[in-house]
């Protein structure tokens, strides 16, 4: 492999890589806050897509005006439909707020995915606290498939595509962008802009956690809950809202996603698997676990998708993240970074 073709994987892995880190980087505060395995935690992430999808479909509500001056092939005046935000911003202020659907339903994300991930732990979630992880994953796999179920009920079966913004839509010189001569390797623009995405959000939540008193009080409960609770601090209130930023962070992924995959209410599911693998091998309650292996696991898989692995191991490029699961769990049950004692009773 040349260096072109070494780059190209290194930023397929990449990309993959940041899908996993941002729902694993979820399912870990879960677990390390309140030690629930969600297995509801695929679908906040297909939820979150699918607000990008409703959105697009609301600003292309159209107005329907017949046009006299225009006839189809019969000699029929022509029926032209006008979205609404064009006849009020303006045909050019107009076209423009659908062309950047995407990377506004992040406002309409937040606020559906909070509220989500509030009722959620509120009305179902806390009540498993103290139960059996068994239970906590027959009930929050079904909470999944209900989930799944009503977004296809209200969406229908098929796919749902909705394009990135058209001055994101092309491809980007990386070599030049990274000022590196010789380098001849063109990305996607979109892909580029989740990848640094997700590393604005990751840094956000990292620094959330250690910068702020808020943050202080959320890691000191998920070392000794007990004793945060005894110092007259509402911990249970504080753990909800990592909740709900827990859910924030799946939705705000699955947003950025949907023009890479188009979302169907399957996506919830083809995430969640991977996911958990993601989680365990980074190690179990531990956040920089989760980004890390989530990178690492999204590297390989990138890696084992070339002819050259291909054509030594055919179909690893299917199993590789499986594999790697299962030597990490042989040689180290807590995972790359957990802590000790986790996953090795």
């Amino acid at each position: 492999m040349d260096l072109d073709a070494v780059l190209l994987q290194i930023l397929n892995g990449l990309d993959k890589g940041s899908a996993y880190a941002l729902i694993a980087l979820g399912l870990t505060l879960i677990f390390g806050t309140l030690g629930v395995v969600n297995f509801a935690h695929g679908a906040l992430f297909m939820v979150g897509a699918f607000c990008a999808v409703t959105l697009q479909k609301v600003l292309t509500l159209s107005t329907i005006t017949i046009d006299e001056t225009k006839t189809d092939f019969l000699g029929n005046p022509l029926k032209v439909k006008t979205p609404y935000v064009e006849n009020w911003f303006g045909e050019a202020t107009g076209a423009t707020i659908i062309d950047w659907a995407v990377p506004l339903s992040i406002l309409l994300a937040i606020p559906v995915m909070l509220i989500i991930g509030i009722v959620m732990e509120r009305g179902l979630i806390k009540h498993f606290y103290k139960r059996p992880h068994a239970d906590q994953i027959l009930v929050t796999f079904g909470l999944a498939i209900v989930i799944g179920e009503i977004v296809k009920a209200s969406f229908g079966a098929t796919e749902q595509p909705v394009p990135a913004p058209q001055s994101l839509s092309r491809v980007t010189d990386v070599g030049a962008m990274l000022g590196l001569e010789g380098i001849n390797v063109s990305y996607p623009s979109w892909r580029l802009v989740n990848m640094a995405f997700a590393a604005v959000v990751i840094i956000a939540i990292f620094s959330f956690l250690r910068f702020t008193t808020f943050g202080m009080v959320v890691r000191a409960g998920m070392a000794d809950r007990e004793t945060v609770g005894l110092l007259g601090i509402n911990i249970d209130r504080r753990f909800t809202i990592m909740f709900a930023i827990a859910a924030l962070v799946a939705g705000l992924a699955g947003v950025m996603y949907v023009p890479i995959k188009p979302p169907s209410y399957e996506l919830g599911m083809q995430f969640l698997v991977i996911s958990f693998v993601v989680v365990v091998v980074g190690g179990m309650g531990s956040l920089p676990g989760a980004v890390a292996a989530g990178f690492l696991l999204g590297l390989l898989e990138a890696f084992a998708s070339t002819e050259l692995a291909k054509g030594i191991l055919p179909g690893i490029d299917q199993i590789i993240i499986y594999v790697v699961a299962i030597i990490i769990l042989l040689t180290r049950p807590r995972g790359l970074m957990g802590r000790k004692g986790v996953m090795e009773e």
